[in-house]
């Protein structure tokens, strides 16, 4: 068969059965540890598909070999559908090849469907995410956690852990597949090896990667999947996320153009809370996000948001500079120095990591209605986090002075929880809105006054506490002061 892509190879290839029908992916042993397992679906032609792994490693690295010359060839110009279709017609070759040497030798064969699957798996080392991607085409599946080859843990939607397949056969292949993963990627590729022992991608379908290795006892990855991409706060009331009472006084704090913090935990739900609030935002104001690896995907979104501006960082490569900096590094506070140039009525920090909040201080002092993020352990925490990447902006930034400029800034932090529940031996995680407290100037000591609109209630979820009087205006954008008033009324 031959390599060339054209017309006709490429209608025959979308006539074959390795593009024309669902794979067939292989059922779950159960864990190791006792945690349900994950029913993955099965087509109708088989419950479980034997694939041979090495020797889909093997023909991997043949066919990345074939299309490497043929892209080099090309002097690099190939598009990405291009190299797709020619890889296509490669992988069905090394099978044709592979099922000829096998007869010649007597061995025994392939059936159309292990054909098809190994197909399939050939392909989606190649140009997806190899073993990983039944995964994440499972739309149940929301997080993929992995402390090992064979040690797979996935979080699903609705907060439910269960035990995955292995992703490799050993901790060398993982590694060796993270490290193609890196080096191929169209968006954002990266190094990843014993010098770099550290992984952080966006992959070319949005989903998140962070991963370790070589300075961890086994590969440590963890893949954050976006499935909540237009979810509303009224979809996070339903999830049990947030009562309607507070939700209806975000929605007003937005629409009024309060700035806010999120905070919380890793994988608390923090993004998923900011696009809840960002969807209350008028679709015709710009927007400005910031984000290390994009996640918030605003600019997906046009029938939401016409005017969006996303900066991505971008790790520089190479010996750092008399100045400290690597070759191409492009960080978040000079995104947010450039984009004061742009219009922009909203900026929004995927998340507050460091010295970026000064610039942010900045930015929110000549606008209003700035959304951010921030792990921290409580609301309050947050704060006095956010005051120490302040001060990394340079010794001119004294406590007091940071402490003063957020008091005088920021006007909400929305502090969510996370805890992993476990019933009936099956293990989920929720996540809530535990606190909303109101800054403002202040207090001496602190620099700041908070007062906690909403308070943790019995159920950990936040409950109506103490209303500043400023807040009460909020009622004509829709926030539900009475329901508030009676329910502050009713607590003990």
């Amino acid at each position: 068969m031959t390599t060339e892509p054209t017309d006709s190879l490429a209608a025959e290839l979308l006539d074959l059965p390795l593009f024309a029908t669902p794979l067939p992916l292989l059922s779950v042993p159960a864990g190791p540890n006792g945690h349900q397992t994950l029913p993955l679906p099965t087509s109708d032609a088989a419950s479980a598909v034997p694939v041979d792994w090495p020797l889909v490693a093997t023909l991997r690295a043949q066919a990345s070999d074939r299309l490497s010359q043929a892209v080099a060839s090309d002097r690099g110009r190939l598009p990405q559908t291009a190299q797709q279709e020619l890889g296509r017609a490669i992988v069905l070759d090394l099978i044709e090849s592979t099922l000829t040497d096998r007869v010649n030798d007597g061995a025994a064969t392939m059936t159309p469907i292990e054909q098809d699957a190994t197909a399939r798996a050939v392909f989606d080392s190649l140009f997806r995410l190899g073993r990983l991607q039944p995964l994440v085409d499972d739309d149940r599946v929301e997080n993929i956690i992995i402390t090992g080859h064979d040690r797979v843990l996935l979080e699903l939607t609705d907060g439910s852990l269960l035990e995955g397949p292995p992703v490799a056969d050993s901790d060398e292949e993982l590694i060796d597949f993270l490290v193609f993963l890196a080096s191929r990627s169209e968006v954002n590729a990266r190094g990843f090896s014993e010098a770099q022992p550290r992984l952080h991608l966006r992959l070319d379908g949005g989903s998140r990667l962070a991963a370790a290795a070589w300075v961890t006892p086994r590969p440590s990855v963890v893949i954050r999947r976006h499935r909540l991409m237009q979810i509303t706060l009224d979809e996070l009331v339903g999830r049990d996320m947030l009562t309607p009472v507070a939700a209806s006084f975000l929605r007003a704090a937005v629409r009024a153009r309060k700035s806010i913090v999120v905070s919380g935990g890793q994988g608390a739900g923090k993004t998923t809370l900011v696009r809840a609030l960002c969807a209350e935002i008028d679709p015709l104001e710009a927007i400005g996000t910031f984000e290390t690896e994009y996640e918030l995907h605003l600019h997906e979104l046009p029938d939401r948001h016409r005017i969006v501006h996303p900066w991505e960082a971008r790790p520089g490569s190479g010996e750092r500079g008399l100045d400290g900096r690597q070759a191409g590094e492009f960080t978040l506070d000079e995104a947010l120095v450039d984009s004061f140039r742009f219009n922009l009525q909203r900026q929004i920090v995927g998340e507050v990591r460091g010295r970026e909040i000064w610039a942010m201080i900045k930015a929110m002092e000549s606008g209003t209605g700035s959304i951010s993020t921030t792990h921290a352990s409580d609301a309050i925490a947050a704060l006095r986090k956010l005051v120490t990447c302040a001060m990394e902006a340079g010794s001119h930034v004294t406590h007091d002075l940071a402490t003063s400029k957020l008091a005088a800034t920021i006007d909400l932090v929305v502090h969510l929880d996370m805890t992993t529940e476990t019933v009936d031996g099956a293990a989920r995680r929720r996540r809530r809105v535990a606190e909303i407290i109101a800054v403002d100037p202040g207090e001496r000591e602190t620099g700041y006054a908070a007062t906690h609109v909403f308070a943790p209630g019995t159920d950990g979820v936040a409950a109506p506490s103490v209303l500043p009087d400023g807040y009460r205006a909020l009622a004509a954008r829709g926030f539900d002061l009475a329901t508030y008033l009676a329910q502050q009324e009713a607590r003990p």
